[in-house]
């Protein structure tokens, strides 16, 4: 019985001792897989964060071009308008600068 119980004694001693040995291992192993962890979930986050912003810029682009699109046939609809707002007011000032011209010259005779 002596015998048994000292052998029980020694063997949860050697059970402790190698627990303790393995101890400092086992929560360098943690620790690793912690800092792997830490790394996968900020490496996952950065790449969403990246494919949102592409997705983004790529949908403002595709919003920009339609707005281009729209806005063209828009822009060259007022530019055919003001073009023939500004002929006519060009021909408007020529005929007045002619008058005064011919003014001046039956002023001046």
């Amino acid at each position: 019985m002596k015998f048994s119980l000292a052998a029980l004694v020694v063997v949860l001693a050697l059970a402790h001792f190698n627990q303790a040995a393995q101890s400092p291992e086992v929560e360098t192993l943690a620790q690793y897989f912690q800092d792997l962890s830490a790394q996968r979930t900020s490496t996952t986050q950065e790449l969403v964060q990246k494919i949102q912003s592409e997705t983004f810029v790529e949908d403002g682009k595709a919003q920009l071009q339609q707005i281009q699109a729209q806005l063209k046939p828009l822009a060259e609809n007022m530019q055919a308008q003001l073009k023939s707002l500004v002929d006519n007011f060009q021909a408007q000032m020529e005929d007045i600068l002619r008058k005064l011209m011919d003014q001046t010259k039956s002023l001046g005779q």
